[in-house]
């Protein structure tokens, strides 16, 4: 197993499609660049897959609960696409995410993530926000997962997900050094909510946090209209990383792959050798007699 290794996460620009074959060419595009810049592991954000709903009519675009049903329809060509361009590149793709209908009818937002193999598993989002819960109706999960890869464990953390810390922690305990956080933020604001979660949760676990957002504007769209974000990867705030904590950022609202080479294998180190001891030190705040 290596544990350096180049990684890639999108701005992803939600655009307005035509038919299938200009999605399916604009994401072999994205794909075919990441993995020529290096990147083993490629990280598109939540809800990316919404640009889909482009490829349907007004009274589908104007219906939140009609996207939903019509891009069931599409949701077999979707993970097919992301499996067939991992196992062409022999790379790991995150493939942002995609709401899934349930057998009870409910739909749930998942993250798929994909190998050289094909698909891995999937992640479903944990911690919903106001829109899903009170306009969306989306549903959520209640397992939290990680999964092995030739690079290393990973966990997923969903957008608002990264600003719980319990989540994180769990998959760090349970062996990951890698969070990737797929987002989608309409407010300047909401984009610095999950930012500063994805800072705390490096800082706190010791761990590299991945986050990877949508950009752009979609008037056609009822769920994903405005776009705001940058993509970036975090870490440690301590000897051998950045000062800030930021490896690598994207600028603001941009078009772009953002690119880092990590090492795993330096988690484990400073978890061992650091200024602070945060991962290690965890249990302690519990022993504080107001701690619950």
């Amino acid at each position: 197993m290596s544990t350096a290794f180049r990684l890639a996460t999108a701005q992803y620009d939600i655009g307005t499609l035509p038919d299938w074959a200009t999605y399916e060419a604009k994401i072999r595009h994205w794909v075919e660049d990441a993995v020529a810049g290096g990147a083993a592991l490629l990280v598109f954000p939540e809800y990316f897959s919404m640009e889909l709903v482009s490829l349907f009519g007004d009274d589908v675009r104007k219906s939140l609960s009609g996207q939903l049903e019509a891009l069931q329809s599409l949701a077999p060509g979707f993970q097919q696409l992301f499996s067939d361009l991992a196992r062409t590149h022999k790379v790991y793709i995150v493939a942002g995410s995609y709401p899934i209908r349930q057998p009870d009818g409910s739909f749930r937002n998942r993250a798929y993530l994909m190998g050289p193999d094909g698909l891995i598993g999937f992640q479903d989002k944990l911690q919903m926000t106001r829109f899903e819960n009170e306009q969306w109706f989306i549903a959520s999960g209640d397992v939290i997962k990680t999964f092995d890869t030739d690079l290393g464990r990973i966990g997923i953390n969903i957008c608002y997900d990264s600003e719980f810390p319990i989540i994180a922690r769990r998959q760090v305990e349970a062996g990951a050094n890698l969070i990737i956080v797929p987002s989608c933020t309409d407010t300047t604001a909401g984009y610095w909510r999950v930012r500063i979660g994805c800072q705390a949760r490096a800082l706190e676990n010791q761990c590299y946090v991945v986050q990877s957002p949508t950009v752009g504007l979609a008037p056609w769209s009822e769920a994903v209209d405005v776009n705001i974000g940058a993509a970036a990867v975090y870490t440690p705030v301590d000897y051998g990383f950045p000062d800030n904590g930021v490896l690598a950022i994207g600028d603001l609202n941009a078009t772009q792959w953002v690119y880092a080479d990590i090492d795993l294998a330096a988690i484990e180190h400073i978890r061992r050798t650091g200024q602070v001891f945060n991962y290690r030190d965890w249990p302690l705040q519990f022993r504080h007699p107001d701690a619950p």
